[in-house]
């Protein structure tokens, strides 16, 4: 259980590869979208030959990004879940990829499915009527040139950890001396070609079925409005600690439960696809089915990563002890400020998550009435994060159809709410936070130099030999360590951390912030990984 647990981590990591790219993607094309909206920028620049040309070459590539998500999904699922040899199960994974999609074209085509045969027009002539033609239709696509089932971002993540698996398996397989030089790494590639076609032949037969049963799960949420909205919120605060909400995210962001609209009789599926569709062909989504998407993305979140966790951290530092107050001011400022500005809320999320259930739940129910109260006010504001780049780029430059003011009006009022709320359960229940140790405890050790950080890191895991890998997402460094009684909490406090979690007997993450990235690869090469 506990390995499986593992794995599921390392899937949730991998996750953020791609959707780490697509965000910063996502804002140069709500920038581009604002830039060619006459309402914001005026006639005379909309009319500006060179400009829009600019603009529209960045609107194309954002968008080839986005039509192009389920092999960018296929090429990190390997990438996160490989033993070895990363390199080739990415390699694999875009043939694996390739490969089974041809597994189900071939299929559909004994069944005389083509690109040709499912056009509304060539439906309407077998017997069909227009709006069931239009649905059948747009349940296929051609994905690098192949007709095959509109899968979206879950074919992606089917090949690839179907291909991660034969690499897993085989990447050390050796070969009679004869083939001797297809053995190993090579042999990766070579039995992914030929498995992953059958298991394109077995999707093309029980996709529809599976389609239809995610597709219901969507119909229930999207009847469920602003209910909906608020179990999400609440769920993805709730599975912080595990690291588990990315995958809730993603089942939102690119499968039929966060929504489904139709673009030149194509199918696309999830919140977040069908509010960057909405970017890059303006006017072929209505802004309704927009709204319907958005309930699950930026907008529900800005109240509480721009106002109401700022406040809890203020919250936080007047409740520290006076003589703890300038360690906690420079602890909780710097999580204020990233939350405000990036929605990035984890250095001050577990100032509190483990050591009051109370604040935890508060925060997480909290979040989900956010997201139910921005849908019932009909905003229309998308991406990921919810600090204040996605408010500017996505809800002011959006223009007046977003409602991007009452984020701004229910942030006043969650301030006050957080900021009171917190203080009063902190003081009521006697909560540790920072600041607020028992004086029976050690007290945190001062903070180690920059210089000494790498090697107090490594320290703290246990030394070198008990570090077996070293990763890292937007926040949190995450190694797999061979026994976890060598790791020391202190020690890794002492390095600038905001918390350590123990997700596995093997598998320890250590919350740093967005700075992480920069201490990871530190520690890669002092391992000499890097």
């Amino acid at each position: 259980m506990k390995d499986f647990t593992s794995k599921v981590h390392a899937f949730g990591k991998a996750l953020m590869m791609p959707i780490s790219v697509i965000a910063a993607a996502g804002i140069f094309l709500g920038v581009a979208a604002a830039m060619q909206n006459p309402a914001i920028t005026g006639d005379a620049f909309a009319n500006m030959h060179t400009p829009q040309l600019i603009i529209g070459f960045i609107r194309k590539v954002a968008g080839a990004l986005f039509a192009n998500l389920p092999i960018f999904f296929a090429v990190a699922s390997a990438i996160g879940l490989a033993k070895a040899e990363k390199p080739t199960a990415a390699f694999a994974s875009v043939i694996g990829f390739i490969a089974m999609h041809v597994g189900i074209s071939a299929t559909l085509a004994a069944r005389g499915l083509t690109a040709q045969t499912t056009t509304p027009e060539a439906l309407q002539q077998a017997g069909m009527d227009q709006t069931t033609a239009m649905m059948t239709s747009a349940e296929y696509i051609e994905m690098l040139g192949i007709f095959t089932f509109n899968m979206s971002v879950l074919g992606g993540v089917i090949a690839g950890l179907l291909t991660v698996m034969l690499h897993n398996r085989f990447y050390t397989q050796q070969l009679p001396t004869a083939i001797s030089f297809f053995g190993g790494r090579r042999f990766v590639p070579i039995v992914t070609v030929v498995v992953l076609p059958l298991v394109g032949v077995l999707l093309a037969m029980i996709w529809p079925g599976i389609g239809a049963g995610i597709a219901w799960v969507g119909e229930f949420i999207g009847k469920s409005g602003q209910y909906g909205a608020f179990l999400l919120g609440t769920c993805e605060r709730l599975l912080i600690p595990t690291g588990l909400h990315h995958i809730l995210n993603e089942t939102v962001r690119f499968t039929p439960i966060g929504g489904i609209a139709t673009v030149d009789n194509q199918t696309i599926v999830g919140a977040l696809n069908i509010f960057n569709t909405s970017l890059t062909h303006p006017g072929t989504i209505s802004d309704e089915t927009v709204r319907e998407a958005t309930q699950f993305l930026a907008q529900g979140k800005i109240p509480v990563m721009m106002f109401g966790l700022p406040a809890a951290a203020l919250a936080i530092y007047h409740t520290a002890r006076p003589e703890h107050k300038q360690r906690v001011k420079a602890l909780v400022l710097a999580g204020a400020l990233t939350s405000f500005t990036t929605g990035i809320t984890e250095p001050l999320e577990f100032c509190f998550i483990f050591v009051s259930p109370v604040l935890y739940i508060m925060h997480a129910l909290l979040t989900g009435l956010s997201f139910m109260l921005m849908s019932m006010l009909h905003l229309m504001i998308g991406n990921v994060q919810g600090g204040a780049i996605d408010l500017v780029v996505f809800g002011i430059l959006g223009g007046g159809k977003t409602h991007w003011w009452w984020a701004l009006v229910l942030g006043a009022i969650y301030a006050p709410l957080y900021y009171y709320g917190f203080k009063f359960v902190i003081k009521r229940m006697n909560v540790e936070t920072p600041g607020r140790e028992s004086e029976e405890q050690e007290a945190p050790a001062q903070v180690v130099s920059a210089n000494e950080r790498t090697k107090t890191i490594i320290s703290g895991l246990g030394g070198e030999g008990n570090i077996e890998e070293v990763d890292c997402c937007f926040t949190r460094l995450r190694v797999r360590v061979k026994d976890m009684k060598e790791v020391v909490d202190q020690t890794l406090m002492t390095t600038g951390a905001n918390g350590v979690n123990r997700v596995s007997d093997h598998d320890v993450q250590v919350i740093y912030g967005p700075q992480v990235e920069k201490i990871a690869n530190e520690v890669k090469t002092a391992l000499g990984v890097a």
